[in-house]
């Protein structure tokens, strides 16, 4: 007994040594290796966090000092910490007739531009006299009633109960006022997640809430993008319930106050675990938020194994050249067959095994057909199962190129299944060259099918 325990200890650690913790281990290694060889800064940038941004060579966060804590009169961006939530941003074009009120359109826009600075104001003050250089520093702090005006435009950061351009039930955030004046709809409270009143409020690190003080929703990026009059950026609401998620949640990104110390932004490094968590979580949230394009032709699961539709690639009048993939219907429809032969010859062969039944003198061998029906067939039949199944529970747009790890599995079985077949009937003959005709015919034929 002893022996066999120490020998399933062995085994034991040898599997979660070679099959967990290795694996494991190359996959994190294949990670570092990334992070380090492709450390610029792409059109991509905005998908990520301001702390992940600015570990990028190129980016406008990477190896630059600002002011660590925000103070009024300071000009800022602010980053939505829903992935693609982009940032705050406004221009000069009106919401059109019958969407709200026709007012500055407010929305988030997932590149750098010079419409996403806005100034930090008092909301009982126009603050003009923060930027002489002798005035005080007055700074942020948690709890405090600010108002948001706008660089380009000079309007402020408004909502009010009429309903947001996508989202229903939502309230519509525009800006309004003129040179910085408005009204009290203009006012919001800033917050920082998990700090106490008073507190200070930190560039890229804070995470900070916007409370409309006349009507008490949050602002926050609903992730829906704007038809052409919003130039397809991103709708940003202020939403009435106060659940606290990714979208009601917001970081200052860039910080300009002449005023105050700068700090290296190395000080806010994050660490290889957070941004390997962070890359992971912008690729879950991009790859289920993918939406169809126009003339896109995409397919459900069931299409695939009986290849009803390929994917095409280009073309999309009549009268373009086109690349269209479709799967060689000889191939697809034999493994479409073959799937309902296996699972006949396997529940035949388990009844048989059971049963006692007497087997011919080949399924008796050394390397029994038996064998690789029910183990060999069984494993590749569940690593179909395993790359097809999912794809039903999937909510993101689909392509037919998504079952080809499965359409491997089911090739492996198709010649598992045909080559036990031929093997099986080979042993009714006596003679060996009789039955190594009808084995090599049958694969001939095969084989020259596929070709065909």
């Amino acid at each position: 007994l002893c022996l066999l325990q120490v020998m399933f200890g062995k085994h034991f650690l040898a599997r979660v040594l070679c099959l967990i913790l290795l694996p494991l281990a190359l996959y994190t290694a294949m990670f570092a290796v990334h992070f380090t060889v492709l450390n610029k800064s792409g059109p991509g940038g905005g998908f990520f966090s301001s702390a992940f941004q600015s570990q990028l060579i190129g980016n406008n966060l990477h190896n630059v000092s600002v002011p660590e804590h925000l103070a009024y009169g300071s000009v800022v961006t602010m980053k939505n910490l829903r992935m693609a939530g982009g940032y705050l941003h406004s221009h000069w074009h009106l919401y059109p007739e019958g969407i709200g009120a026709r007012q500055q359109q407010v929305t988030a826009y997932l590149h750098k531009d010079l419409n996403n600075l806005w100034i930090i104001k008092k909301h009982d003050s126009d603050t003009a006299d923060l930027s002489n250089p002798s005035s005080p520093v007055e700074f942020v702090r948690h709890g405090d009633i600010v108002r948001l005006e706008h660089k380009e435009t000079s309007r402020n950061l408004h909502s009010h109960q009429h309903e947001a351009p996508l989202t229903r039930k939502h309230f519509q955030v525009t800006g309004y006022g003129i040179n910085g004046t408005g009204d009290s709809n203009d006012f919001w409270r800033i917050e920082v997640v998990g700090r106490k009143a008073g507190k200070l409020i930190k560039v890229l690190r804070s995470q900070v809430r916007l409370t409309h003080v006349a009507t008490g929703c949050i602002l926050g990026s609903s992730g829906k993008t704007l038809p052409k009059w919003g130039w397809e950026q991103v709708e940003v609401t202020c939403t009435p319930y106060l659940k606290e998620t990714p979208n009601s949640l917001w970081n200052f990104e860039d910080h300009i106050n002449p005023k105050l110390p700068n700090i290296s932004l190395d000080v806010l490094k994050p660490s290889f675990a957070e941004i390997l968590l962070e890359s992971h979580m912008v690729m879950i949230r991009g790859n289920s938020g993918l939406k169809p394009k126009d003339n896109e032709v995409t397919s459900k699961p069931w299409h695939w194994p009986i290849n009803y539709q390929g994917l095409r690639f280009s073309g999309v009048n009549e009268t373009d050249y086109r690349v269209y993939l479709l799967g060689n219907p000889v191939i697809w429809w034999l493994n479409l067959v073959t799937i309902g032969l296996y699972l006949l010859m396997a529940v035949s062969t388990a009844v048989t095994l059971k049963r006692g039944v007497q087997l011919t003198s080949e399924l008796k061998g050394e390397v029994k057909l038996s064998r690789v029906v029910l183990c060999g067939g069984g494993q590749i039949t569940l690593g179909w199962l395993l790359h097809y199944l999912p794809f039903f529970m999937m909510g993101r747009v689909l392509y037919f190129h998504h079952y080809f790890p499965a359409m491997l599995f089911s090739s492996m079985l198709t010649g598992i299944t045909w080559d036990t077949l031929l093997k099986f009937c080979a042993g009714f003959w006596s003679a060996s060259t009789t039955a190594r005709k009808v084995y090599g015919g049958g694969f001939l034929a095969l084989v020259l099918l596929i070709m065909y």
